[in-house]
């Protein structure tokens, strides 16, 4: 029974997805800064 709650847990969540009823809830500061899509490299110390 566990398991039948368990895979159905993941297929609201795959249907969810699907259906755009998700969101990214991460905001700018969780993203590193990037220049054309490509992560930008950190300035080195001398």
């Amino acid at each position: 029974m566990e398991l039948l709650v368990f895979l159905l847990f993941f297929v609201f969540l795959a249907l969810a997805s699907l259906f755009g009823w998700t969101k990214d809830s991460r905001d700018s500061a969780d993203w590193k800064p990037s220049e054309g899509g490509r992560r930008r490299s950190r300035p080195r110390m001398s």
